[in-house]
Parts: C-alpha cells; structure tokens; sequence
C-alpha cells in the first residue's frame, strides 16, 4: 500500500505524523506555527531540496528574494527543514550541513544599523509631518515664477561679468533657483532681499532633510553667498549653521591596461578613436570633443588643449600609435567636408566673437571639429546655421554600453580613461610634475591622488597574505 501523502513522494504517512507529534511537543515551538513548519517543509521538499545541499541552498536563495517574506518567516523556514532533517529522515549530508549560515546571510539590518540610520531616523524640528513638508515644497506659488525668472537673469548676468565657467554659471543657477522656491514655499519669505536666517534653514534642510553631504552643502553655500554679495550687495554674512569638513576624497575609479583595452575593443569609430584619444592623452571629455583639427599638430606630435578648465591652455603628447588612425579618419572627414562645401553647408561654429570678426573661417579645413555631429543645428542667438561637434552624451551612452558588453565590474566612465592614464604614466615611474602637467592640474596635490591607486602604494609594501608561511 501507498503510503505517501499526496505531493510528498518518498515521505510516509508514519513520517509526518512523527513529525507533527514532535512539533506539538517541541518547547520552542507555538501551536499557532506548527501548520507553517509543515508547510515550509512541504514545499523544500517538493523543490527536491532533499536530494542535495546544493538543492537546499538554491531552495532557500529563492526564497529570501521574495520582498514580501519577513525576516522571521525566512528564520522559520529554515527552522522547520533543520528540525525534520535531525529528528525525522535526514540525508546523509544534512549533519555536515551549515543551517546557521542560511540565516545569518539574510540578516536584516536594524533601522539604527549606522548603514541605514540617517535613512531611516529624520530629524523633526516642527509639528509638520516629513510627507506635510514634502507637499508645501511642491505647491505652485502664484506669480513667483516670473520673479525667480527675474532674479535668475540677475545672477546670469553677474557671472558672466565675473567671466565664471559655464559649469560655474550652470550650478549657481541651479541652487540659487532652489534656494529662492525654498524660501517661497517652506519659508512664506520673499526672494528680492537676503536673509542669513534663510540660509541658515536652508543649510539645515539640506544636512537633515536632504541627508547631502559636505560637499554639497559647500557647494548650495558657494552659489548662495554670491547671491548675496553679488547681486543683493550684502558683504558681511554670519553663518551660523556649520558645515563638517568632508573626509578625503574618494578615490576615482581606474581600469587596469587589460579592462582600457576590453573596454575599447567594443566602440566603434568615431567613438573608439575618441576613447584612444582620452586614455592616451589624460584629455577631459569635453576636451576631447571639441578638437578641432588646427589642435592637431603631426609634425611635433602634440595636441593644443585650449579652454580647458579653469579656461587654462596646455599641450599634451599625440600618441604615436594614433598617427595613422587619425590620419586615416581624417581624410576622410576632409572628403566628406568637401563635399559639404560644395552644397553650402561646410561650415563650422566658431565662438560669436571670432565669426563676427572673421566671417569665412568657419568654412576652413583647420577650424572643423574632430568628431563633428552629423547634423546642423542654429547658434541659439544669431541662428546662423553651421555644425557642431559630437555631443557628450552619446559618447558616455556608448562608453557605459562597452563596459557593460565587457563584463567590467567597475562602476567606469569615460572620465576614468583620464584617472587611468595618470596611474599607468606614474606605475612606469613618470615624475608627478610631467603627469601634473600633462593634466593640466593647477597643484600637485591634486594629482597627488593617483599616488594612492597605484598598484604598489606605500612605497611597495606587501600584504601578509602574500607571505611565503602563510597557508
């Protein structure tokens, strides 16, 4: 006779009443869980998470992606499977088997973890709820916006006098935009005079509410107290909420010679020959795209570098092993150049000043970009119609693509084929002033960071692990 349960092959009738015996007598055990350790047992072995550990781990792997299941119910889970396995029928792996590392793998970290205690434990300083104060922060302020607008133009206006960076002008106009609907829809204050106590709230917003980091917060405060010194003329300001200073920096992430090289071999041109450029340059990527092809001296193997951060000029070495690649591509580039002339649309923009000064020079084969766009678009003030270069935003779209069809683990962008090239120059023994150079960094401190990433830091010292009596 049949003595299985239905769904339970291999297990008799005398097994499970062995075990719902043991579990109403088992002290650890509530009356109210003894139908869940049956059916927690039930479905491991319906898994065939008898047959092997290998089983029973994929088993319980499962189980614990399941968002729903609580911590305790996963406990449970494993509770149940141990005690049938020692008490009832157990395989013969099952004594050997590490059930405690089943649970103390998913362990959940308490809400006053310090992984997740500035998430989970905000700071209320007033009778408002976080989700009342997030609701305020969003409700449209009638007849504001055009006086933001207003004031905006203002800041605008002041950074461009002060010949600031368009990164510069670009961030300040954010925060301050940030700062001025703060004030509106958190504050009920008024945006047309500086308030120390604004900034003061609005720091703390940030540290506590926002949870952003020192950095950032520098950052709100930079664009804010020119705000007020520039625009509202208020010079002396008292700053009454500190700001911690930030640890080091973290170090930027660097590929190895074999991940540049994996990492290159899956763009194609132009955005592989971009790629070769940056990491055999240390050239930034808003650099990168806009050479033009005057920037590219063959005969003395350089490349000029011009406006670069901090509207700095420098030159950086043209690799070699580059020369035919981009001699090939642009010749090209001049055919399909040529052929753009011929149907009057060989034109390239040029900086509003010098176009006005020197109308033709953006036909020139000199004044082209590298790695051009495809398409013509209009100055966004005279509307002239020319051709600008690639934009960045594709060349990171197709950079993060190959780092993704290499299977790189490293979160890389474009930007770390410059962290590469300056660790690679310095593991070959290049003096920390060339690469400093080469980068075009105004202090040596800042290049002093790539020190750290090399492969021997500390002057070389081995790990223990690396000792010959070690295992």
């Amino acid at each position: 006779m049949n003595t299985d349960k239905p769904g339970e092959r291999g297990t008799s009738t005398s097994q499970w009443d062995r075990f719902l015996s043991l579990l109403a007598s088992h002290p650890r055990v509530k009356e109210k869980a003894r139908p869940h350790y049956a059916r927690w047992v039930r479905t491991w072995q319906k898994a065939g998470g008898a047959e092997s550990p290998e089983k029973t781990r994929s088993f319980f792997e499962e189980l614990s992606r399941d968002e729903q299941l609580e911590n305790w119910h996963f406990r449970q889970a494993v509770s149940a499977v141990r005690l049938w396995c020692r008490r009832i029928e157990g395989p013969d792996w099952s004594d050997e088997f590490d059930w405690r590392a089943l649970i103390d793998q998913v362990e959940v970290l308490e809400e006053d973890h310090p992984t997740r205690l500035r998430e989970a434990i905000a700071i209320h300083d007033s009778p408002e709820s976080a989700e009342e104060k997030k609701q305020r922060d969003r409700t449209p302020v009638e007849g504001k916006k055009e006086a933001v607008q207003e004031l905006i133009e203002e800041c605008r206006k002041a950074i461009r006098l002060k010949g600031h960076a368009c990164a510069t002008e670009r961030t300040y106009l954010a925060w301050i935009r940030k700062f001025s609907y703060f004030r509106l829809r958190r504050l009920r204050q008024g945006i047309r005079e500086f308030s120390t106590e604004a900034l003061d709230a609005y720091l703390e917003f940030l540290a506590l509410e926002r949870n952003c980091s020192p950095s950032t917060q520098r950052q709100a405060l930079n664009a804010i107290i020119f705000l007020a010194r520039q625009v509202h003329g208020e010079d002396e300001i008292e700053l009454n909420v500190p700001i911690r200073r930030g640890g080091r920096r973290r170090p930027p992430t660097v590929l190895t010679r074999s991940e540049v090289k994996a990492v290159i071999g899956w763009l194609e041109d132009p955005w592989k020959l971009m790629a070769e450029v940056a990491y055999g340059t240390g050239m930034r990527q808003i650099e990168v795209v806009r050479l033009r092809v005057k920037d590219l001296d063959f005969g003395r193997g350089i490349i000029y570098v011009h406006d670069g951060k901090g509207g700095k000029h420098r030159t950086v070495t043209l690799p070699q092993k580059l020369v035919p690649r981009l001699t090939s591509y642009l010749e090209e580039e001049k055919q399909r150049h040529e052929r753009d002339l011929a149907i009057g649309e060989g034109e390239a923009h040029l900086p509003t000043a010098l176009r006005r000064k020197y109308p033709r020079r953006g036909l020139e084969w000199g004044w082209q970009w590298v790695f051009p766009a495809r398409k013509l678009c209009a100055n966004p003030r005279s509307r002239h119609v020319a051709r600008y270069h690639l934009h960045e935003k594709s060349l990171q779209r197709r950079f993060k693509e190959a780092v993704r069809k290499s299977e790189t683990p490293k979160a890389a962008s474009f930007h770390s084929l410059r962290h590469s090239f300056a660790t690679h120059l310095l593991e070959r023994g290049i003096d920390i002033r060339t690469v400093q150079d080469l980068l075009g960094h105004a202090d040596v401190s800042t290049t002093m960071v790539y020190l750290h990433l090399m492969k021997t830091p500390g002057a070389g010292a081995p790990s223990p692990l690396d000792f010959d009596d070690f295992g």
